[in-house]
């Protein structure tokens, strides 16, 4: 039940993000539905990996290589759900610093 809740909140968050922030367009709440599952999905398994095969470069930018893959797992999930648009980098990089920031939360609470 923890997991229903964590999941529609996030998609309303989804839904809010774009009403404040130029760059990032969603077509629907089941477009923030299927947005904020894939992100999950990505943040838990692809990322992971792509950390682990860019420690060198981000050892060497002193981690600033790791907002790049943040940004690239907001571009990866526009690739996957279609109504789901973004573009330049500062707006990716501030929704999925906002959707971490929350699913964190939810985390803590719906365990």
């Amino acid at each position: 039940m923890g997991f229903v809740i964590r999941f529609l909140v996030l998609a309303g968050l989804v839904m809010i993000i774009p009403n404040y922030l130029k760059g990032i367009e969603v077509d629907g709440f089941a477009t923030a539905l299927l947005v904020s599952l894939v992100m999950a999905f990505l943040n838990s398994f692809v990322k992971p990996v792509l950390k682990f095969i860019s420690f060198p470069i981000t050892f060497a930018t002193l981690g600033l290589f790791s907002l790049v893959i943040t940004i690239a797992m907001v571009y990866l999930t526009e690739m996957y759900v279609p109504g789901f648009k973004v573009s330049g980098f500062v707006a990716p990089l501030i929704f999925s610093m906002i959707f971490s920031f929350a699913n964190s939360i939810l985390g803590f609470f719906t365990k």
